[in-house]
This record gives structure tokens, C-alpha cells and sequence, in this order.
């Protein structure tokens, strides 16, 4: 997974270009840092659900290797616009307040199958974001950075998706099942993990966490920024997980449906913010 793969010096950060840089998207830049430098946490929860799976778990270690990159190339970046972002302290406080769980050793999706499920909707879910990111700003380097993610989340779905085929031999678990639990995963964008992390990278030391204000705060801003065609692809790639024809009737029926939910939550959380203010 790791032939060819980009480093950070593959990055032309001399041509940053502050004038082009959005102050809303620098607060979702901070946090995706933040998420994306947890990658090894993940790991070690995968690694212990899939015990005894030697190869998975040399795949998941340099899957969680590339993901913490991520979050290395997005600190910096944020750091380069604000001088004053501590990404380690960021870091910190993150973990601090929003813990995975390293020490199970079964999936909390009921089986393997269902676990490699849920893996491919986040890759897909990171996929679409990091790909909306880059075509929302015209900051080079940003860009750069977000449609580099954007491919590596894409190839990490490939990835999982490939050990699930491996566990449906032994693990049938029929398409519904796999539908819900990829939709199941889909509402899991609106937990704690990335309004913490929104709050974590964007609000003063001695701010106190309201998981409501930072949601909404959060949806308000990363909402914004899906396109339909965006969507339309993730829909597509969520049908596959689940074993369902991508560019049947049910994939163009989700896509519809998500991107209306998504500008409905967006206006929501809009009104929310506006009225906190």
C-alpha cells in the first residue's frame, strides 16, 4: 500500500500563498489535523479486533502510518497561517477529552465483516470531505495537501474493502445488514470525535466543551462545502460496501436523499449559530 506513497517533502510549501487562504477553512483545516494525527489509536483497536490476522494488521499499521502523515502535513499548513496554532498542545487537549477504545478486543460493529463495513464508509466519507476541501480553496498548497488525502483515503477504501471480500467467506452477512451498518456509520459524523476536535484545535485554553455549540459550529462550516458530484460518488462507493449495485437505483435515490439531509443540517446549524450569536 505504501509503494509510491508521498511524503512531506513531496509538498511545495514554498508556494503557499497567504492572500488565498479562507479564516472559516483554516478552523476545519485545525481539526482535521487533529483527527487525522489519531490514526494510530485506530490502529491499535483494529489490531486487537483482527488478533490474529497477521496480514490485516501489517496493512492497518501502515494505513494508520499514512494517516497520521495527514494530520502532520495539515498541522503544518495550519501552522504556517497561524503562527500561534500549537499543534501538540491541540493534540493534547484532543486526546484529552475524546479517547478510542485501544483495549477492545471485539468489533462494536458485531463481527469482522461488519467492522471493515463501517472502515469503508469513513475512508469514502474522508474521500468526499478532502475532495470538497480542495475544490473549495485555491490556497496551492492546501490543495495540494487535501487532494493528496483525498486519493490516499480513496485508495484506503480499496483497502478495507478488499479485506471485507476475504471475511465475507467466512462471515456471511447479508446486504441489509451491511446497509444498515453503513448508514449507521454515516450518522456517526455527528459524535463527539469531530466537534471535539473542531473545539480542541479552535477555542482558548480555558473554554468549556458544549458538545451542541461545537457541533453545529462544526456542520455549519464543513456542510458548506459538498458539491452534488461529491456526494453522487460516495453514495456510489457506500452501495458497494454494502453489496448493492453502485450505479443501481438505490445509490441514486442515497445521493439525493444525503445531500438534501446535508444542506437541511447545514441551514439548521446556520440558524442555530446566528441565533447564539
Amino acid at each position: 500500500m505504501s509503494a509510491g506513497h508521498w511524503t512531506l517533502d513531496d509538498i511545495d510549501w514554498n508556494s503557499f500563498d497567504r492572500s488565498k487562504t479562507d479564516p472559516e477553512m483554516i478552523k476545519l483545516i485545525k481539526a482535521a489535523s487533529l483527527v487525522e494525527y489519531n490514526g494510530d489509536d485506530y490502529a491499535d483497536y483494529l489490531c486487537n479486533v483482527f488478533g490474529d490476522d497477521p496480514e490485516f494488521q501489517e496493512a492497518a499499521r501502515q494505513w494508520a502510518a499514512e494517516e497520521v502523515q495527514h494530520g502532520e502535513a495539515l498541522g503544518r499548513w495550519a501552522q504556517m497561517v497561524d503562527p500561534e496554532f500549537d499543534f501538540d498542545s491541540a493534540v493534547k487537549r484532543f486526546r484529552d477529552g475524546f479517547s478510542v477504545d485501544v483495549e477492545a478486543t471485539s468489533s462494536v460493529r458485531g463481527s469482522r465483516c461488519g467492522e471493515l463495513v463501517a472502515r469503508c464508509i469513513v475512508e469514502v466519507g474522508t474521500s468526499s470531505y478532502y475532495g470538497s476541501l480542495a475544490d473549495s480553496t485555491e490556497e496551492p498548497v492546501l490543495k495540494d495537501i487535501c487532494q493528496r488525502i483525498a486519493a490516499d483515503e480513496l485508495r484506503h477504501y480499496k483497502l478495507f474493502y478488499t479485506h471485507l471480500r476475504r471475511y465475507l467467506d467466512h462471515e456471511r452477512i447479508g446486504k441489509l445488514r451491511r446497509l444498515m451498518i453503513a448508514l449507521g456509520r454515516v450518522r456517526e459524523t455527528e459524535d463527539d470525535e469531530l466537534a471535539y476536535a473542531y473545539y480542541a484545535a479552535n477555542t482558548p485554553a480555558n473554554e468549556d466543551y458544549d458538545r451542541k455549540r461545537w457541533s453545529k459550529a462544526y456542520m455549519n462550516r464543513a456542510l458548506a462545502i459538498y458539491k452534488p458530484v461529491r456526494v453522487e460518488r460516495a453514495a456510489a462507493m457506500t452501495c458497494k460496501a454494502a453489496g448493492l449495485n453502485p450505479r443501481g437505483r438505490t445509490a441514486q435515490l442515497l445521493a439525493k436523499a444525503a445531500y438534501h439531509l446535508m444542506k437541511s443540517k447545514q441551514r439548521r446549524a446556520e440558524a442555530a449559530t446566528a441565533a447564539a450569536a
